[in-house]
């Protein structure tokens, strides 16, 4: 037990970092990357400007270079951490997606085979190629923004960003005619007439129908019938079931590719896709979406740490204590209990609770908690301070066999954002980051510099966005002085990897 509290403390310092993270390294030590270590490659940037890059001194601001490489002048800056890792363990990714109907699917009539995506071009150009149209007669476009944060590692979160866009495009290839006819509710089944099943379907209910009733099943008078209701799925929930697939198979790919090569740690996800007149935006982790709109803030994310999923975490942990390895109690005190506490009455909660209540201290209780610590510092397992992403598969409580990932879910939260509804000004924009931005800017501390900026900025300059991104990461990053970096009022600035992406909402009216 002394070690979990030896590995709780080392966490609180400096959380997950490649070594002390608890995963066996030895076998994957001599394997070869899946991907190597890159900068995004939107960037353009040579192998020197990487190096560079890599200063955890000086820690340079790396901004976008040419806005057409990226679609509707979206903005990008991020800066590397202040030593905590060799590397920047975020990474980044945004292309112009075009997906066919994959062969064999049976939505409609017509039948297409091929599929083919519309990248960067060496040179970075070609992103805007047909970007005004999301719709096209054999396929459909989609934009694509992420941001993945790593840890332990940065071979997670590469290998995410060359390969998640890939699977979104698989699970959408099955639903292309589907989505592309919004004005009929999709089928049930594959291949049904949605028209015809709505005008010719009868509900019964269940007793009718086992009375064999006219209009029951079998009866050769009438139409096949349906004991209930039938729900109604609108075609967004489509698109999110997609991306939450995607997430669930981008995980499985990690896993079994880790045997043949060397995938450290894992990684947080955070995407956007635009499709069709919305925004989808999917969140595995702890990085954060804002909507800026006239000045409102409209948060299109959410966090998922210890604390946000206690009560999840906890029900699993009821359900199958042996996960807890015989070492960790799944109920939560305010602190850790003592021997000295034994047949005391003291505070705890458990899966079911919201609020608080007296138990009995028992032996069981001593035992490390599940989920301990507070805000950014609170881990599970002492181990870890997210509980969604991607990856993780080998990582392990310090010093035993016991996995965590069991308590890790790859599965995204996704909402919607549709831009048909609202118009845009010129200053209305979507802010993506990784928690180096937000772990020392609030939501309206961020919104006041986006405003304040864009407002003393040329509407017409195309570079606006990523001088905006580029203002956002300084002020999170701050400036050295003797006591480590400082943003305003003398507050720590941010130590951590911050990438950040300001992309204008405008733009995609324009595609409505």
């Amino acid at each position: 037990m002394l070690t979990r509290v030896k590995s709780a403390v080392a966490n609180f310092m400096g959380g997950i970092m490649a070594g002390n993270s608890g995963t066996d390294h030895a076998n994957s030590a001599d394997l070869p990357f899946r991907f190597p270590y890159v900068r995004p490659e939107f960037l353009g940037l040579s192998q020197d400007e990487i190096e560079c890059s890599a200063d955890h001194i000086a820690r340079p601001i790396l901004i976008l270079k040419e806005t057409k490489r990226l679609p509707w002048t979206t903005g990008y800056a991020e800066v590397i951490n202040a030593g905590k890792s060799t590397h920047n363990e975020d990474q980044a990714s945004c292309e112009v997606m075009f997906v066919k109907k994959k062969s064999g699917v049976q939505s409609t009539p017509s039948k297409t085979s091929s599929t083919k995506r519309r990248s960067s071009l060496p040179n970075g150009e070609g992103l805007q190629l047909k970007d005004n149209t999301s719709t096209e007669v054999d396929g459909i476009s989609f934009q694509y923004w992420a941001l993945f944060d790593g840890h332990a590692g940065a071979g997670a979160a590469v290998v995410a960003s060359k390969l998640l866009q890939h699977h979104i495009m698989e699970q959408l290839q099955d639903i292309i005619d589907i989505l592309k006819n919004s004005a009929v509710l999709p089928p049930t089944c594959m291949g049904e007439d949605p028209e015809t099943v709505s005008t010719n379907s009868r509900t019964l209910t269940r007793a009718a129908s086992l009375r064999g009733a006219a209009g029951a099943p079998g009866s050769p008078c009438t139409p096949q019938t349906r004991f209930f209701t039938e729900k109604k799925i609108p075609h967004e929930c489509l698109v999110i079931g997609a991306l939450e697939n995607a997430f669930k198979e981008m995980d499985l790919q990690i896993e079994r590719e880790k045997s043949s090569y060397n995938i450290s740690g894992g990684c947080t996800a955070l995407i956007v896709i635009y499709l069709l007149g919305k925004l989808y935006v999917a969140n595995a982790g702890d990085s954060r979406a804002i909507i800026i709109r006239n000045g409102e803030i409209i948060p299109v994310s959410s966090e998922f740490t210890p604390e946000t999923e206690r009560q999840r975490l906890q029900y699993l942990a009821f359900l199958q204590p042996h996960l807890l390895g015989n070492e960790f109690t799944h109920l939560e005190f305010p602190r850790r209990v003592q021997r000295k506490e034994l047949g005391k009455m003291m505070l705890y909660r458990d899966f079911n609770m919201t609020g608080w209540a007296y138990k009995t201290i028992e032996e069981e209780d001593l035992k490390f908690p599940l989920i301990y610590g507070e805000g950014k510092k609170a881990r599970v397992m002492a181990t870890i301070g997210v509980t969604r992403g991607l990856g993780d598969h080998d990582l392990k409580v310090h010093d035993s066999n016991i996995f965590i990932k069991p308590f890790l879910s790859s599965v995204p939260e996704v909402r919607v954002y549709n831009l048909a509804q609202y118009e845009h000004s010129a200053d209305d924009v979507l802010v993506l980051a990784t928690d180096g931005l937000w772990d020392v800017l609030s939501n309206e501390e961020v919104s006041e510099a986006v405003t304040n900026f864009l407002a003393n900025c040329d509407p017409d300059d195309p570079h606006r966005y990523t001088l905006a991104a580029q203002d956002l990461v300084m002020r999170a990053r701050g400036v050295l002085k003797d006591r480590g970096w400082r943003i305003s009022n003398d507050r720590l600035g941010s130590g951590d990897d911050i990438s950040v992406y300001v992309i204008p909402l405008a733009h995609g009216n324009r595609l409505v």
